[in-house]
């Protein structure tokens, strides 16, 4: 899995003209499956991600997590993060998981994340065409591939 984490003071997810998440303070999620990935991929990034000390403490130190800061999280299934540009001009995703494989790990996802956090969380739509707007703040943002993760 490959998560872009990017710190934000607002985000939202617009479908068809209208909001389906909506945050202040927090993290903004792009989360891309593939086909290897299983539940340990989806435990050990929902815990890293919670628990990632990139929010400013009292000394304006980045040094608390979204949990810390009682932030909140918008979570969106994005497959062109395993694009592959090697060959040519036109990305490949043949990495990416199809839907039958992707969503269920998606939805683990979402709910391992909520877990952690202690408290839900808002998505996007599995294969919408949605619009992302966020308040990048810092700007800060983390790219995490579980594949990487030793």
């Amino acid at each position: 899995m490959i998560a872009v984490i990017q710190r934000v003071s607002s985000a939202s997810v617009m479908i068809s003209n209208h909001v389906k998440a909506s945050i202040n303070q927090g993290l903004l999620i792009l989360l891309g499956i593939e086909d290897a990935d299983n539940n340990e991929d989806v435990q050990w990034l929902a815990a890293k991600v919670v628990n990632l000390r990139i929010f400013n403490d009292a000394d304006g130190v980045m040094n608390v997590s979204v949990k810390d800061v009682d932030g909140e999280i918008i979570i969106v299934s994005q497959f062109t993060l395993h694009a592959s540009t090697k060959k040519g001009n036109r990305p490949s995703y043949i990495k990416a998981a199809k839907p039958d494989i992707a969503i269920p790990v998606y939805n683990n996802f979402i709910g391992e994340v909520e877990t952690n956090l202690g408290k839900p969380v808002q998505t996007g739509e599995f294969g919408a065409d949605m619009k992302v707007s966020m308040v990048n703040d810092g700007p800060v943002t983390i790219i995490i591939d579980t594949k990487n993760r030793i």
